[in-house]
C-alpha cells in the first residue's frame, strides 16, 4: 500500500471481501463497489438474513439479486468470481471464510457478520481488516472497527478498542423496539404468510414455525422475513415490522446500512494512507 495521495486507479485495483451478505454487509457492498472497489460476498449455504429484498446473501436461495441498480450472482469458485467482477458484477461465494481468502486474495476484509463475537477474524488476513459492531477490538484482531449501535455514534470509525457492546434489545423505531422484532417460538421450519412489503396490523398472523403462528405486536409494514423453508431456533430473530409504515423503505438500503458503510469507506482510506503495521 502507498504512503502517497489517492490516485485514479487505486480503488479499481483493490478486492474487498465482505463476509455476510446481509443488510449492513450489502450496504457496505453497494457503497464500496459504487466508490469503484472491486468486492465479493461471502455466505453461508443458508443465510439468515431478514431484510432479504435488499440483502446480497439472497442470491444464495435464487441466484441473483439487485440492489439499488448493481447485482450479486451466486459464484462456485473462483475462475467464475473473477469473471463475474471483471463484468461489473458482485459474485456471492458460500466457501469458509479460510478458503474465501485463498480464492480471492482480498486486499480488504470486512467481517460484517453481525455475529456479536469475533468468529475467527485475523489481524493478519489481509493488508486492511475492518469489523462490524461488537466483538472486535481495533489494533488486536482487526484493524478499525466501526459502530453500529443506532445513536451519536453510528458508523464511528474505532482505532483502538471496541465499539459499544450488544444491548440485546432491538434499536427502537417510532418507539418501537423488541415489539417490532418477530421471534420463533420453537425449534422448527419456518413459513412465511405475509410477503416482505405487505401492511400488517397488530395481531395478524406474519408466519409460523412447525405450524405454530407468529403474529405481528405493531402496525405497519413487514420489512424482513427469513427465507420460506429455513430451519429456526426457538428465540431465533425471523422477521421485523417498520411502525412507520412506508413501503418503499422495504425495498431501499436503510439509513443504518449507509451510515456503517460510510464509516467502512473511511476506515479503509485511512488505513491506506496510514498503513498499520504487520504483525
Amino acid at each position: 500500500m502507498s504512503n502517497g495521495k489517492l490516485n485514479a486507479g487505486m480503488c479499481a485495483s483493490w478486492l474487498v471481501l465482505v463476509l455476510g451478505g446481509g443488510d449492513l454487509g450489502t450496504g457496505v457492498a453497494h457503497r464500496l463497489f459504487r466508490c469503484g472497489f472491486k468486492v465479493a460476498v461471502g455466505e453461508l449455504a443458508q443465510p439468515t438474513a431478514l431484510r432479504r429484498a435488499v440483502a446480497f446473501a439472497s442470491a444464495v436461495y435464487v441466484g441473483e439479486i439487485e440492489v439499488e441498480g448493481i447485482r450479486a450472482v451466486v459464484a462456485e469458485n473462483a475462475c467464475a468470481a473473477k469473471t463475474l467482477m471483471d463484468q461489473g458484477l458482485i459474485p456471492v461465494m458460500t466457501s469458509g471464510p479460510h478458503r474465501l481468502r485463498s480464492m480471492v486474495s482480498p486486499h480488504i476484509i470486512v467481517d460484517a457478520r453481525m455475529a456479536k463475537r469475533n468468529l475467527g477474524t485475523r489481524l493478519q488476513d489481509a493488508p486492511i481488516v475492518v469489523g462490524l459492531g461488537p466483538g472486535f477490538t481495533a489494533g488486536e484482531d482487526v484493524h478499525a472497527v466501526v459502530e453500529t449501535n443506532r445513536g451519536h455514534y453510528l458508523g464511528r470509525v474505532i482505532l483502538a478498542g471496541l465499539a459499544e457492546p450488544d444491548t440485546g434489545v432491538p434499536g427502537p423505531v417510532q418507539g418501537h423496539a423488541r415489539d417490532r422484532v418477530l421471534w420463533s417460538p420453537c425449534y422448527g421450519r419456518f413459513g412465511t404468510v405475509l410477503s416482505i412489503g405487505d401492511r400488517v396490523t397488530r395481531g395478524q398472523q406474519v408466519a409460523s414455525v412447525s405450524g405454530i403462528g407468529i403474529v405481528a405486536h405493531i402496525q405497519g409494514v413487514v420489512r424482513g422475513l427469513a427465507h420460506d423453508g429455513l430451519v429456526v431456533q426457538e428465540g431465533q430473530k425471523v422477521g421485523d415490522i417498520d411502525p412507520r409504515g412506508v413501503r418503499e423503505y422495504c425495498f431501499t438500503i436503510s439509513d443504518k446500512a449507509r451510515a456503517v458503510a460510510g464509516g467502512v469507506l473511511e476506515a479503509i482510506l485511512f488505513l491506506q494512507r496510514h498503513p498499520p503495521k504487520r504483525g
